[in-house]
């Protein structure tokens, strides 16, 4: 069971975005995440397609260990993902329905 004092919306009304150019996959979003949205894994290629040379450069760096989105339905948008995140990689966006 999580602490639901911080949850802003019922699941499903917002989702997080990840900025692939800013990850690094440190695992923060993962730690503070109350009902399991993310995990670290490998950037699979596809997400890997459309970025600069610079993100790029990153990625190899950190072995293209990211945040993956593993439950975004589950999001209750309290927030705790956006400010644990060192780099600024992650906001929550509205659902459009």
């Amino acid at each position: 069971m999580h602490d639901t004092n911080d949850c802003k919306q019922p699941p499903g009304h917002f989702r997080p975005v990840i900025d692939r150019r800013r990850c690094e996959g440190k695992g923060d979003c993962v730690r503070v995440c109350p009902v399991g949205v993310f995990a670290v894994g490998t950037l699979p290629p596809a997400l890997r397609e459309g970025l600069g040379l610079r993100a790029r450069v990153k990625g190899f760096a950190h072995r293209w260990q990211q945040a993956l989105l593993v439950q975004e339905p589950a999001c209750e948008a309290c927030g705790r993902c956006v400010g644990a995140c060192p780099e600024r990689a992650i906001r929550l966006e509205r659902v459009n329905r």
